[in-house]
């Protein structure tokens, strides 16, 4: 599989909390976290905020197409203090996802461990040998007319490569926009990835005050 070359990206990074610990963002859609080892993927979340923030670390990452919030570390021990937040599992986020089709349960709540697909990289695939635990929640937000897409908001239990999207895939309900897990008419049916990180929830590694940030989506 030739290597993925990211077209350019106009969209903007918007800052939407600042202190001298750290950093929320708003990413664009289109725009890798990190560059990657090509030199026409330079183009970054990482690589534009060091333009300002020399000692910013990324926290975590979005997928290229996904939009929203971030969390963004500004030196080594917040980074190690946020981390851990994120392994013990007291970081909430919360997504915003447009699917295919009409899902009929209001709410959901999806456990499939997910693997690396050697075969087809950078495919993940659903494993329920060597796969890792993967759980995902969802509840309805709104059901559009003839059924041909549901609003839903995701709440990620785990943090998996590719979770939602291949969670979205599995129930027949693909995120619309996905280039990698779609049916025959997803993937057409928007020119975006339609998921969007529209909330995060952690304790501020310093103040120790619990942060509720919420990034409405643009779609």
């Amino acid at each position: 599989m030739t290597e993925f070359i990211a077209p350019p990206c106009d969209g903007i990074i918007d800052v939407l909390y600042q202190d001298e610990h750290l950093l929320l963002i708003n990413k664009p859609t289109g725009l890798l976290s990190l560059s990657g080892k090509n030199p026409l993927n330079k183009d970054s979340v990482h690589y534009r905020l060091v333009q300002d923030y020399p000692t910013a670390t990324l926290v975590h990452r979005l997928d290229f197409g996904t939009s929203g919030i971030m969390l963004v570390a500004l030196n080594k021990v917040i980074n190690g203090l946020l981390t851990k937040q994120f392994q013990q599992r007291t970081i909430t986020k919360h997504y915003t996802a447009v699917l295919y089709g009409d899902v009929v349960n209001d709410f959901g709540d999806i456990r499939l461990p997910i693997a690396k697909d050697s075969e087809h990289f950078p495919l993940m695939k659903v494993c329920h040998h060597h796969g890792k635990l993967a759980h995902s929640q969802y509840q309805v937000i709104k059901r559009h007319q003839e059924g041909i897409s549901t609003r839903v908001e995701f709440t990620p239990i785990t943090g998996r490569t590719h979770q939602l999207r291949l969670h979205s895939q599995q129930i027949s309900h693909p995120i619309l926009g996905c280039d990698l897990y779609y049916n025959e008419h997803s993937q057409q049916m928007s020119s975006r990835l339609m998921l969007h990180a529209s909330g995060l929830s952690f304790t501020h590694p310093v103040t120790e005050q619990r942060i509720d940030y919420v990034c409405p989506s643009p779609f």
